[in-house]
C-alpha cells in the first residue's frame, strides 16, 4: 500500500518519527546521567528535549494518521498499525505527564518516579518502533508498489500513470 501523504515522492510519516524517538530516548539517557551525579544542566536538557519529542511526535502521530485510517478493516496490517498507534499514544501521554509535571517544578530534573515513567514510555517507543517496521518491511505499508532495486527516481516518474501521482 503506498503512503497516503507524500513529499517529493517519499512518505512524511518515517520522515518525522526519527525526531522524537531520538529526542525522547536522549531525554532519558540525560535524565538518568543527571540522576547518578552527572551536569545538573542534563536535567534540564531533557526537559527541553522532551518538549521537542513531543512536539515532533504529534507531527508524526497526524502524518501516521493519514495512512492508518488508508489501511483496509480486518486485515493484519490494520490490527499492527492500531497497535503501533496505541503505543505512540501512551508514549506521548507518559512523556507529556513527566513535562507537565517538570513544568511547575522548582528544578526540571527528573526524579525516581518520573524516571521510572520515562524507562517505560521508552520501552513502549521500543515497541512500536518494532510494531513500525512491521508495517513497513513485512506488511509493505507505506511502500511504493512499483519499488524494486532497480526502480526510477521518485523525482522522475517512469510512467504515464505516475505523473498523475504526483503532488
Amino acid at each position: 500500500m503506498e503512503s497516503r501523504l507524500k513529499v517529493l515522492g517519499h512518505p512524511v510519516h518515517p520522515m518525522l518519527v526519527m525526531f522524537p524517538v531520538a529526542l525522547l530516548v536522549t531525554a532519558l539517557i540525560f535524565d538518568v546521567v543527571d540522576t547518578v551525579g552527572g551536569p545538573s544542566f542534563l536535567g534540564e536538557a531533557a526537559y527541553w528535549n522532551i518538549l521537542v519529542g513531543l512536539i515532533g511526535g504529534v507531527l508524526a502521530a497526524v502524518a501516521g494518521s493519514f495512512d492508518l485510517l488508508a489501511l483496509p478493516t480486518g486485515t493484519r496490517a490494520k490490527r499492527v498499525g492500531l497497535a503501533h498507534a496505541g503505543a505512540n499514544i501512551a508514549v506521548i501521554l507518559l512523556f507529556a505527564a513527566v513535562w507537565v509535571v517538570r513544568l511547575n517544578a522548582e528544578y526540571r530534573a527528573a526524579g525516581g518516579a518520573l524516571l521510572a515513567i520515562e524507562v517505560v514510555a521508552v520501552a513502549l517507543l521500543g515497541i512500536s518502533a518494532w510494531l513500525g517496521g512491521e508495517l513497513v518491511d513485512r506488511l509493505g505499508v507505506g511502500v511504493d508498489p512499483e519499488a524494486d532495486l532497480n526502480a526510477p527516481s521518485s523525482l522522475r516518474p517512469s510512467t504515464p500513470e505516475r505523473i498523475g501521482d504526483m503532488r
